[in-house]
């Protein structure tokens, strides 16, 4: 590129590597020992100058406090692009970090790594505008409005999100991964008049299935704690390509913005300094084939406009080890409906007449069940039929331990300068969302 360094290092007073951030590979990693006794004999000659060189290699190096920035390069580097590439270090590390020496690069190696790769992702020719790049480091991917530059985050604050000194007793993470389930299915019951009876048959036409899904957190760290969150295999971001049969592809995925975007574009590994208190880390969106998790059948009969009856059939087909807990089936019935009785194998039944439903309750619902219900209705009035079409069953559940979509987090690793000890907490639910099954 433009700038071509082909390393940077950080090296102490005596000369010795702290970092190194090796770029392009093609000077050999241990020139650098060379660069201490030429900076003495150079010293001592009086002919000190802030390019050295040894054989076909040059130094470019600058002096901050107690230690010594260094970037290599074989060809013709385009000098002032790396001496303005090594200020702009200084005064990036200078801004995370309050003082840049010794200390803090040992303190933050994981930063100090990241900020490297963001400072030459960014592009040389760009870095000489300190702005738009505490910019990107602080608010990562959220592209400045063109013609409005939001004022830059103070200096002594690099991560706007996030305020120094915070201090817990007990250093605690929580994230839930929350899916809901979108289902549209159109009409598959029978509308009978009189006394036919026939059986309906099971598979509505699905419009629609897709899951909505969230990582949210509620973060209770000390300090600036860096975040890495691992995912499992199986997940595809969008634009990976096809993968195996067996992965799953997440679509519009948005990523809150202390979320390393570069970091995450080149690697998948999802980086970031947390917000304190609660946020959501990610959503994203996954069209699926699997089997409605909740499948209702009904039968409504109505006899002569002096009754009707309903016959519900609700089938969970989810995995046995799973449990769709506080499950609750939203049945509509005509306006004028009076005198309802029930009869059910599980659950509760009540009448919500300011609803025109009737709403089957179901604590804990096990995989691979089928439960019936029957309810009664007297409809007093001889009106025309409605012709507007009936609102659809609705459904709500809440599946512990559970995602459709298969992801799993692999890892959730806190690293913080102070090295405590804290405690991530996972938890997976998956919901309904606008989850709907039209009768006729």
């Amino acid at each position: 590129g433009a700038m071509s360094a082909s390393a940077v290092y950080v090296l102490d007073l005596k000369g010795k590597v702290l970092i190194c951030r090796n770029y392009r590979g093609d000077v050999d990693m241990s020139e650098v020992e060379h660069f201490m006794p030429i900076l003495m004999e150079k010293e001592e000659e009086g002919t000190l100058s802030p390019i050295l060189a040894h054989g076909g290699v040059r130094f470019m190096w600058i002096k901050h406090n107690n230690l010594y920035l260094v970037a290599t390069s074989k060809k013709n580097a385009c000098v002032s692009l790396v001496f303005s590439f090594l200020y702009k270090v200084v005064q990036v590390f200078s801004e995370y970090f309050k003082e840049l020496e010794e200390e803090s690069i040992r303190d933050n190696f994981v930063i100090i790594y990241e900020l490297l790769d963001e400072l030459m992702d960014f592009g040389y020719p760009q870095t000489t505008d300190s702005k738009i790049l505490q910019e990107y480091i602080t608010q990562e991917g959220h592209k400045l409005e063109t013609g409005a530059p939001r004022p830059p985050a103070t200096v002594t604050n690099a991560v706007s999100w996030r305020s120094e000194g915070i201090k817990y007793r007990k250093n605690e993470v929580f994230l839930d991964v929350i899916e809901s389930v979108n289902l549209l299915v159109a009409h598959q019951s029978s509308l009978i008049f009189l006394f036919v009876f026939v059986q309906v048959s099971a598979n509505g036409n699905v419009l629609r299935s897709e899951i909505v899904g969230s990582i949210k957190m509620r973060v209770f760290l000390s300090g600036m704690p860096e975040l890495r969150l691992g995912l499992n295999d199986k997940v595809l971001f969008d634009n990976t390509g096809r993968g195996k049969s067996k992965s799953v592809e997440l679509e519009d995925v948005k990523f809150h913005q202390c979320v390393r975007l570069s970091r995450f574009e080149n690697d998948r590994t999802i980086s970031f300094i947390p917000p304190d208190g609660e946020f959501e880390l990610m959503s994203y969106r996954l069209n699926t084939h699997v089997k409605p998790l909740i499948w209702i059948e009904s039968v409504i009969e109505k006899h002569s406009h002096s009754r009707i009856e309903y016959m519900i059939k609700a089938k969970s087909q989810f995995k046995r080890r799973s449990t769709a807990n506080n499950v609750e089936i939203h049945i509509p019935v005509p306006n004028d409906a009076d005198s309802p009785k029930f009869k059910t194998t599980v659950g509760s039944v009540k009448w919500v007449p300011e609803n025109s439903e009737i709403v089957w309750s179901i604590k804990s619902f096990p995989g691979g069940k089928e439960y019936l219900m029957r309810a009664h209705f007297g409809l007093p009035s001889v009106e025309a039929e409605d012709k507007e079409g009936k609102p659809p069953i609705s459904v709500k559940f809440e599946i512990p331990y559970f995602t459709t979509s298969g992801i799993q987090v692999r890892y959730l690793k806190i690293i913080e300068k102070s090295g405590y000890q804290a405690l991530p907490w996972v938890r997976y639910i998956t919901q309904n969302g606008d989850y709907q099954l039209r009768t006729q």
